[in-house]
């Protein structure tokens, strides 16, 4: 399985001429298997980087269709896919991008019942979601089955990005922080906008999505520094990065 072909050698050129990633780097990512969570405006373009990177299986949970709105940031899906799954839609871009990439579909949503047997099946989860519900429980099922979670969200000009491993320690010998350190329960119904309601900049997911497929490549490859307890966020209309440094929560820990 993990052997590269000749056309693979030539498709992943230029990731074998990095130190950081060469043959072993680029052999783990055609072994790894990643569950993204959503084929919508940070899926899509992590769903191609990804399968662009040479990600061996590509796992998508999603339960929608494409509709026409979706076009303007799910760069997954085109005009003549609308009213199709985006399941369907998606493992059709990926297929085309790259041959050698397998892609398994989950037509549904993710929660606390369904999830732990899809969750498990996988390396690494990509949570692009659009609802806390679904971000809440994606995140306990990654620590619950022990593994990495890659978490991005996006709201009008702006998006966040954070990687967990609460079953992990750091380098100090500390746990590592849960999602519930960093937000410990959603916020009031209604108190957020939905998408529909307070708008999206198109290419603000892509970023999202792009940055968020780099810390998959990242965790698969052993390499750089995860954001474990870090939250990034971005501002495009200030074209801005901040950073906030967060850990596990004890009686008197919280967010720094």
């Amino acid at each position: 399985m993990s052997a590269l072909s000749g056309e693979e050698i030539g498709r992943y050129a230029r990731h074998l001429v990095l130190p950081e990633i060469g043959g072993p780097g680029q052999q783990a990512l055609k072994r790894a298997r990643v569950l993204l969570i959503g084929a919508g405006g940070i899926g899509s373009p992590a769903a191609l980087y990804l399968a662009a990177a040479g990600i061996g299986t590509i796992g998508i949970a999603d339960d929608d269709t494409v509709s026409l709105s979706n076009l303007q940031r799910q760069i997954l899906h085109q005009s003549a896919d609308v009213g199709t799954s985006k399941l369907a839609s998606a493992s059709r871009s990926i297929n085309a991008l790259n041959p050698h990439v397998a892609v398994e579909s989950h037509a549904l949503r993710i929660d606390a019942r369904n999830g732990a047997g899809i969750v498990t099946g996988y390396d690494v989860v990509l949570d692009g979601s659009d609802n806390f519900a679904t971000r809440y429980a994606v995140a306990d099922l990654c620590e619950a089955q022990r593994r990495p979670l890659v978490s991005a969200t996006v709201e009008r000009f702006s998006g966040q990005l954070t990687t967990l491993a609460p079953f992990a320690q750091d380098e100090a010998g500390a746990p590592r922080p849960r999602y519930r350190d960093l937000f410990p329960a959603p916020p009031p119904a209604g108190l957020v906008a939905s998408c529909e309601e307070a708008g999206i900049l198109g290419a603000v997911a892509g970023v999202l999505g792009t940055l968020a497929a780099s810390e998959v490549v990242k965790l698969v490859c052993g390499i750089g520094e995860p954001l474990f307890g870090r939250l990034l966020l971005f501002d495009a209309l200030a074209m801005r990065f901040e950073e906030i440094r967060y850990r596990a929560r004890r009686s008197d820990a919280g967010c720094d």
